[in-house]
């Protein structure tokens, strides 16, 4: 059964398909859509980030065992089961055909129509209006083929219904009023069909239909754009002057972002949030310092240079230690896929990566093995707690705090940061391993 997290910004209608589909499933799935978590325009566009998605867009997908996507649909097709993607060749096949009559036939219109009415986009009367005459003829479409069917294809929600639904969300909860879709009753008793299922309610809530057509806002629009910054003061003329018509027409370009990356930072304005304090700046200054250890873990012998130095120095006030162990070691399968579900959580914690070491072991072999580590943070508290960011993975596992002066801990320190000895507590034999540093 999959499990990862669900990169995107609050109210992706995108996302929400994923979302669903994962209700249906019973895919384990985090979603991080808010900041700190995830910041739209920040998270999105930091190295680590664009390392797994190239592109900077959400909603993107990251498997607990490190295998990542992109693409709406892509994810959701991931996310969903047997059933949702079509137990048949000839179902399967119709549940693309859908999909794809939604990313073609709804989404084009209802962008061009919908967002003026959310001051993301500004208003066009004639391709308003030819939005509305696009939309008609998908309604009809829609409304003819669930003239004798329940769902769109086969007897059971599937991706289909899913997909063709949440394209059609803002349509019905911004334009489509009484009058304009009554004579679409099949497809808007499908609609509130569907969205009234349970998996629906769990991602969506309560959806109310539109009672009146929402129309353009000059005055909200106005205030969704960005605040022009002053040009700076000409110094000189010359060959500046001589190329006024390059300067208008690169300015005209640097205004007219993509209609899709206008969506998304309209919602990013929406759920933005200052900036997050240092999570460790209330800690007192600690005399242990980390980046030399992690010096003489990396460059010297670690029996004999790394870990000497780590208990001459180490500051028990201002640092703790604390042994890890993951929950779930029946769903682990092949140890490669394990080591990325370690490397998988290394990365979304990079910004933990100068307050915290680690090292995490695999131990077994394939469909027989388990994952447990050694964990050293900055303060007394699990550094996890201190920002919504580092909280993705750390509930898969169990957490102890170790005490230093413990045979125990002197004797876990020593064999997970050495990658050899007895580990009589885990009872396999040692695999691999990672060190976050």
């Amino acid at each position: 059964m999959a499990a990862g997290t669900l990169y995107t910004y609050p109210e992706n209608w995108r996302a929400f398909k994923a979302q669903i589909a994962a209700q249906y499933s019973g895919a384990r799935l985090k979603v991080a859509s808010s900041p700190p978590a995830f910041t739209f325009g920040q998270t999105n566009r930091t190295p680590a980030f664009l390392n797994n998605f190239p592109l900077g867009k959400v909603p993107a997908y990251q498997g607990d065992d490190g295998f990542c996507l992109f693409e709406s649909n892509a994810i959701a097709h991931f996310l969903s089961n047997d059933a949702l993607r079509g137990a048949t060749p000839q179902a399967a096949a119709q549940v693309l055909q859908w999909v794809s009559f939604a990313d073609s036939e709804i989404i084009p219109p209802a962008s061009a129509w919908v967002f003026p009415t959310l001051g993301i986009m500004q208003f066009n009367k004639q391709a308003t209006e030819q939005a509305k005459e696009d939309i008609k003829r998908a309604l009809s479409l829609l409304n003819q083929h669930l003239n004798t069917r329940t769902f769109l294809v086969g007897e059971r929600i599937s991706l289909a219904d899913i997909t063709v639904a949440c394209s059609m969300l803002w349509l019905y909860k911004q334009v489509l009023e009484p009058s304009f879709r009554q004579p679409y009753t099949n497809v808007t008793r499908w609609f509130v069909t569907c969205v009234n299922q349970p998996q629906f309610k769990a991602v969506l809530g309560e959806v109310k239909l539109c009672e009146k057509m929402a129309q353009f806002d000059a005055k909200k629009f106005a205030e969704m754009q960005p605040k022009k910054e002053t040009p700076p003061k000409k110094e000189k003329a010359g060959k500046e002057a001589a190329k006024p018509q390059e300067k208008k027409e690169k300015k005209k370009e640097e205004k007219k972002p993509a209609p899709e990356e206008e969506m998304d930072d309209c919602d990013a304005v929406l759920a933005s949030e200052p900036k997050t304090k240092d999570p460790f700046a209330h800690l007192a200054k600690s005399p242990f310092v980390m980046d030399e250890f992690k010096r003489k873990y990396s460059n010297e012998d670690t029996l004999t240079v790394a870990i000497p130095h780590f208990w001459e120095n180490f500051d028990r006030e201002g640092y703790s230690i604390w042994y890890c162990q993951y929950k779930y070691p029946e769903e682990l399968t092949l140890t490669f896929k394990s080591c990325n579900l370690i490397t998988g959580m290394f990365q979304r914690l990079d910004k933990l990566r100068k307050n915290a070491f680690a090292s995490v072991l695999l131990f077994g072999t394939n469909n027989d093995s388990s994952i447990s580590g050694i964990w050293i943070f900055r303060g007394q508290d699990l550094a996890f707690t201190l920002s919504p960011d580092w909280q993705i993975d750390y509930e898969s596992y169990d957490w102890r705090k170790l005490d230093p002066d413990s045979e125990e801990c002197k004797t876990m320190v020593k064999e997970y940061f050495a990658w050899e000895g007895e580990f009589k507590h885990v009872g396999k034999s040692f695999n691999q391993g990672k060190v976050f540093k």
